[in-house]
C-alpha cells in the first residue's frame, strides 16, 4: 500500500515500517486501561513505543468537564489538542495501541474522523503485534511542532439519546454494542 492510497482503515505493520519515516505519517499511540485493568498506559508509553509516535491521551483529548467519561470535545479544542501533538490535516495517522486486541485505538480514529479526518488507520495488532514481527521500538519521546489541524465536527456520525430512543421504535439503523460483557 502506498501514502497515495492511503487510507485504509487498517494498516499492517510491514505498511507501517516501510513508510515510517515519511514526514507526512504520524503514530500515535492511543493505549488507554480500564482501571482494574492495573496498567498505566503513559507509563507503558515511556518504557517503550513506535519509534517517533506521540502520546494521545484519550482522556485529555476528551471533555473532562463532561459526566460521561471520553465525551467529545469541542472542534477547536479538539483541533488544538492534536494540533499541539504535531499532526496536521494533511497528514497520514496511524494509531494504536498496547492492549493487544486493538481497545483505544479505534476510538481515537473514531474521533478523528467525526472531526473530519480521513487519513486515519489503525495499526493491525498494535504494539504487541509491530514487537512479536521484530520491529523496533524506543524509549525517547519525540520533540513534535505544532501543528494546525482543522477540525469539523461531522454530526451525521452522531447520536444523541433522543436518536437512539426513536432508533428502538423505528428500527432504522442497526446499533452495535462494542464493550465487553
Amino acid at each position: 500500500m502506498s501514502i497515495e492510497t492511503f487510507p485504509s482503515p487498517l494498516v499492517s505493520t510491514a505498511w507501517l515500517s516501510s513508510h515510517l519515516t515519511a514526514p507526512s505519517v504520524k503514530v500515535v499511540d492511543a493505549s488507554t486501561y480500564l482501571p482494574n485493568a492495573g496498567r498505566n498506559a503513559r507509563a507503558e508509553y515511556l518504557a517503550g513505543h513506535i519509534p517517533g509516535a506521540v502520546f494521545g491521551d484519550l482522556d485529555w483529548l476528551s471533555d473532562q468537564t463532561a459526566p460521561l467519561p471520553h465525551t467529545l470535545l469541542g472542534a477547536d479544542a479538539f483541533a488544538e489538542r492534536i494540533g499541539s501533538l504535531g499532526i496536521g490535516t494533511g497528514d497520514s495517522i496511524v494509531v494504536y495501541d498496547g492492549s493487544g486486541q486493538n481497545f483505544s485505538a479505534p476510538r481515537l480514529w473514531f474521533m478523528l474522523r467525526i472531526f473530519g479526518h480521513q487519513r486515519v488507520s489503525v495499526l493491525d495488532g498494535g504494539l504487541h503485534r509491530w514487537t512479536q514481527d521484530g520491529c523496533p521500538i524506543e524509549t525517547t519521546v519525540p520533540t513534535v511542532t505544532p501543528a494546525v489541524f482543522e477540525a469539523r465536527l461531522d454530526a451525521t456520525r452522531v447520536r444523541t439519546l433522543d436518536d437512539m430512543r426513536a432508533n428502538l421504535a423505528s428500527h432504522g439503523e442497526q446499533v452495535v454494542d462494542a464493550r465487553s460483557p
